[in-house]
């Protein structure tokens, strides 16, 4: 997403908290390196990142970005905090609020293994803190930009602000499918819990008959592989080309998760494969579904066993109605060119500033 906005953007300079990216990942910012907060030359920084969350806020107003007319802000937890002046015009692309400090908290807690005891006591009123300074921050933001609907409630939910929806650029270049469809079911997904893999496998260990096949790893994998049953294949993370081979050849891709966006789904659609996906978050709005003239998935309502296996049973009755050219005709709507021309229109219009002279 930032290699989008910045390729929007090409000569802005780029701020952020730590800066410890690979040499591929560097390679798609076009070797670009931001200017860092002092969180960058703390000790262990780099391998404990995530520990120093109380201070994000303290490392995120650090940064000086006075000499700019505009601040574009790229986030997801702290970088809208950013402190700008009244005479800066600030656009916030907002992924979510902070989820830690909102809608995540417990999950996040439990997950940390600070839920319970004198820990739970520090951690929750740590949350409580940055969930403050967040609302307090969001008034920093002069506009803000959602990557889906659902994420623009929770905004106007969490923090009283509307904002614009632009969601974000899928990579939906043709994409051949391939010419033999495989039998099995397939999920790509970081393995952490709200993306719900657990519910999959529950569900695929109710229907010995089919294959679920699922790339991806996490904290999850060691305990979701040992209770999978035989008709689930956990491959572990897989190089861009094996797992685009998957993506091309499967019946359909199954997923679970109330997601932000969802770009793994419409990842498997520009292969022209037809998509199985729990209804909430903001699967409604990007998979066109049984209700649609050409529909490209399914979508089911309830997050749980049952409905996924009943979802797998509709999608195989109904299956002679999803085509390959309808899937990549939905993925198609979240293309880059789409991305970059709402979103450099969005910013020429609320900062009246030519792109030559973003920042």
């Amino acid at each position: 997403m930032l290699a989008q906005i910045l390729a929007i953007y090409p000569g802005a300079d780029l701020f952020a908290l730590v800066d410890f990216l690979s040499p591929a990942d560097r390679r798609a910012l076009d070797g670009r390196r931001a200017r860092t907060s002092f969180l960058q030359r703390l000790p262990f920084a780099r391998a404990g990142f995530r520990l120093l969350l109380p201070l994000f806020p303290l490392a995120i107003e650090s940064l000086d970005v006075a000499a700019y007319d505009l601040v574009i802000s790229s986030s997801h937890a702290v970088a809208k905090g950013v402190r700008t002046h009244r005479r800066q015009v600030h656009i916030c692309y907002c992924y979510t609020p902070m989820r830690y400090a909102w809608d995540l908290r417990e999950q996040y807690l439990s997950q940390s293994g600070l839920d319970r005891g004198l820990r739970s006591v520090a951690a929750n009123a740590l949350l409580a803190r940055l969930r403050r300074w967040d609302r307090a921050a969001s008034e920093r933001v002069d506009h803000f930009v959602a990557i889906s609907a659902h994420i623009a409630a929770r905004i106007r939910r969490c923090y009283g602000r509307d904002a614009t929806v632009i969601y974000p650029p899928v990579a939906v270049a043709h994409r051949d499918a391939a010419t033999q469809r495989a039998s099995s079911y397939l999920t790509v997904s970081q393995l952490v819990p709200y993306k719900r893999v657990d519910l999959l496998i529950d569900a695929f260990r109710h229907m010995p008959e089919r294959e679920l096949v699922v790339i991806g790893d996490g904290p999850l994998r060691r305990n979701l592989q040992a209770s999978a049953p035989a008709n689930v294949r956990m491959l572990g993370w897989l190089p861009e080309a094996e797992r685009d081979a998957w993506l091309a050849r499967a019946q359909a891709f199954v997923f679970a998760a109330e997601e932000d966006f969802g770009i793994a789904p419409l990842e498997a659609q520009a292969f022209g494969t037809p998509v199985i996906a729990y209804a909430g978050g903001a699967a409604g709005e990007t998979i066109a579904g049984l209700d649609a003239n050409a529909p490209a998935g399914l979508l089911f309502r309830d997050q749980s066993v049952p409905a996924i296996v009943d979802a797998v049973a509709e999608f195989e009755r109904d299956c002679a109605r999803f085509t390959a050219d309808a899937c990549r005709a939905n993925a198609r709507r979240f293309g880059v060119e789409r991305f970059r021309n709402e979103f450099a229109h969005f910013v020429a219009t609320h900062a009246r500033v030519d792109d030559s002279a973003a920042r």
